[in-house]
C-alpha cells in the first residue's frame, strides 16, 4: 500500500514560487516513477511533471517548461515540484501519483496511488 501526502501549496502573487512536497509511506520508494497533475474547477486532472523512479529522466508538460522543475530525494522518500513564475492560469489542486517501475509517462491513468491534493492559488 502506497500512501501520499502533498505539502506545500497556499495563496501566492503572479510572479512568485512555491514548492510543493509529496511525502511517500512505502517501502522502496526508490521503485515508483512519481507525478505530479492539476486539477482546476470543472476541469479534468491534467499532466504537470514527473520524474522516473531512478530519478534519471523526468517528462514535463509544455505549459510549465522552463517554469517548474521536478526532483526527488529517495532517501526521505519525498518528490518535490519547484514552481516559479507562477501564474493565475496556474490555480488547481495539485495531487501527486505513483506507480510502480514504469515511465514517467502523462497519462493520470497509469498512475494508481493518488494523495489527497494541495491548493494552489494564484491572484493577478
Amino acid at each position: 500500500q502506497v500512501q501520499l501526502v502533498e505539502s506545500g501549496g497556499g495563496l501566492v502573487q503572479a510572479g512568485a514560487s512555491l514548492r510543493l512536497s509529496c511525502a511517500a509511506s512505502v517501502r522502496s520508494f526508490n521503485r515508483y516513477t512519481m507525478g505530479w497533475f492539476s486539477q482546476a474547477p470543472g476541469k479534468e486532472r491534467e499532466f504537470v511533471a514527473a520524474i522516473k523512479y531512478s530519478g534519471g529522466l523526468t517528462n514535463y508538460a509544455d505549459s510549465v517548461k522552463g517554469r517548474f522543475t521536478i526532483s526527488r530525494d529517495n532517501a526521505k522518500n519525498t518528490v518535490y515540484l519547484q514552481m516559479n513564475s507562477l501564474t493565475p492560469e496556474d490555480t488547481a489542486v495539485y495531487f501527486c501519483g505513483a506507480q510502480y517501475l514504469l515511465e514517467p509517462v502523462p497519462e493520470s491513468n497509469k498512475y494508481p496511488y493518488w494523495g489527497q491534493g494541495t491548493q494552489v492559488t494564484v491572484s493577478s
